[in-house]
């Protein structure tokens, strides 16, 4: 019998008036496979992302979670629906006013009612996972390095054990060791909570690191997608180009193309 996609998305598009981002998208998630979404900038992995978690509502297609369809529920089951992801964005999106241990705590704060004492031990427990001291609870996220940010996030998204992990350039602005320590922590806590995990990402390093498959979108639709080892042999001439990072090729005739037609 085979095993129901932890994530199934069918047919999903997405339009912004003129702008058609998301063509047709179609993939299929394992349940605790790491999936690493690649493409240029402005190829749609955002749209898909937010579509995933119900921040974005898709115009047509299917998003099953567990072979249960997710599009058209009410707002309570949406509510549930968001109680099950965990999200980094690229940018931390930490509460600039708030100590790390409100910002780690925020959404378990609000789901349980957490009192003070109980949510700064669940915070400073779960720093710790990632390696930063427990004292760091009381600081403010501008009193932090860059990387001591990014796993402030990732803290605040695995506190309460979520079943599937979003990560929206988790390495970006990082240097490569940084970078490195953080697909570490991400690639521990997906073994620990036992979680699926959708990551995007432009680093091929960093998706080297984490992806069990990989999946690139371009022009609205995923062009390929396979397990991470065989990127490198995709056979789809812009998959080769954006995973060795050369600047000749389709993806950049096409802008070139494309520039000269806005002309």
């Amino acid at each position: 019998m085979a095993m129901t996609p932890k994530i199934e998305l069918s047919a999903v598009t997405k339009s912004f008036d003129a702008n058609h981002v998301l063509k047709g998208i179609d993939l299929t998630i394992a349940p605790k496979e790491s999936l690493v979404i690649i493409g240029t900038s402005g190829c749609g992995k955002s749209v898909l992302m937010k579509c995933l978690n119900g921040l974005i509502t898709p115009d047509s297609g299917s998003i099953k979670i567990d072979g249960k369809e997710i599009l058209g529920q009410g707002r309570a089951a949406l509510e549930d629906l968001r109680q099950r992801f965990g999200m980094t964005f690229q940018f931390g999106a930490l509460f600039d006013s708030l100590p790390i241990w409100e910002n780690v705590t925020f959404r378990l704060h609000h789901q349980r009612g957490l009192g003070k004492s109980e949510a700064r031990d669940i915070a400073a427990q779960t720093i710790s996972q990632l390696g930063l001291a427990a004292a760091v609870i009381d600081r403010y996220p501008a009193e932090l390095s860059g990387g001591m940010q990014k796993r402030v996030a990732l803290a605040r998204a695995i506190v309460d054990e979520p079943e599937i992990l979003l990560f929206d350039e988790p390495t970006s602005g990082l240097d490569p060791i940084t970078g490195g320590v953080i697909d570490r922590l991400i690639v521990d806590a997906r073994k620990r909570l036992g979680a699926t995990t959708v990551t995007i990402s432009h680093d091929m390093a960093s998706v080297r690191r984490i992806a069990d498959k990989v999946a690139m979108v371009h022009d609205g639709v995923i062009i390929w997608a396979g397990p991470a080892r065989n990127m490198e042999k995709s056979g789809v001439p812009e998959v080769h180009q954006f995973v060795h990072g050369l600047s000749d090729g389709p993806l950049t005739r096409e802008k070139i193309l494309s520039n000269k037609a806005h002309l």
